[in-house]
């Protein structure tokens, strides 16, 4: 499917855009991933990894949505990248040998950059009632010199990760200071679990890893669940209705 053509001739277009040195330097690290998938041991594989705690997560504790959160404006459509990665690939009932699953498969991937999810949707991940298993995505370097700017979006990174990690008792709380009535409110459980993901900055080949990270995850995903990763039946019978 087109989802995982990017290194392939239809990249051809991508390649005009940002030139030939650029498009070698995602493909070097596309390649990198690869060869990690394909060579390190399970309990070293980082697209192993990550797949099997999906594949905890959905079928043992019962997650049904994925957030993707990066900490990079250039990265703003990632989430919806991953989306048609994620959800045309493992979005399937029935398994390799024709068999209708008796488990969920797939997850429903969603996010938004850095601050904006802030601001909109992560109240929801520290005291929703829904578990929600978060990939927060950091570079230790700007792209462009913003001052301390940089320092300060990469704080907020490392203490919503802590926080969602450790949250804040009803003793911490109170010990603030915090009216009675209000403590309970303002309890975070913490306990909530996400994954962090840091590069030294965003360059061609930093997002040839990226992508090729999730390829694997799903192709991980895909065949513990026995199911083809490949395919978008789904997809297909929209189009061929709509033709009728």
């Amino acid at each position: 499917g087109g989802r995982y053509s990017l290194p392939s001739a239809v990249g051809l277009s991508v390649m005009l855009s940002i030139g030939p040195d650029r498009f070698d330097e995602l493909l070097a690290g596309y390649h990198a991933v690869d060869e990690h998938f394909r060579t390190a041991p399970i309990a070293r594989n980082a697209p192993v990894l990550l797949g099997l705690l999906n594949i905890w997560y959905a079928n043992f504790l019962g997650a049904q949505t994925h957030a993707v959160l990066p900490y990079s404006q250039y990265l703003h459509r990632f989430p919806a990248y991953l989306q048609q990665l994620t959800m045309e690939s493992n979005g399937k009932s029935v398994r390799t040998d024709g068999q209708s699953v008796s488990y969920d498969t797939g997850e429903i991937y969603w996010g938004e950059p850095g601050t904006n999810g802030q601001h909109a949707f992560y109240q929801l991940l520290h005291q929703g009632t829904r578990l929600v298993p978060a990939d927060f995505i950091g570079f230790s370097e700007p792209n462009h010199d913003i001052g301390e700017m940089h320092d300060l979006f990469m704080s907020n990174f490392l203490a919503q990760t802590a926080a969602l990690a450790f949250g804040r008792t009803a003793e911490q709380v109170a010990a603030e200071g915090t009216p009675a009535e209000l403590v309970p409110h303002r309890v975070m459980p913490g306990n909530h679990p996400t994954t962090t993901i840091m590069a030294g900055q965003l360059t061609p080949a930093t997002l040839g890893q990226l992508v090729a990270l999730y390829e694997h995850i799903v192709l991980t995903e895909g065949v513990i669940w026995d199911i083809n990763p490949f395919d978008q039946w789904g997809v297909e019978l929209g189009k061929v209705m709509a033709n009728q």
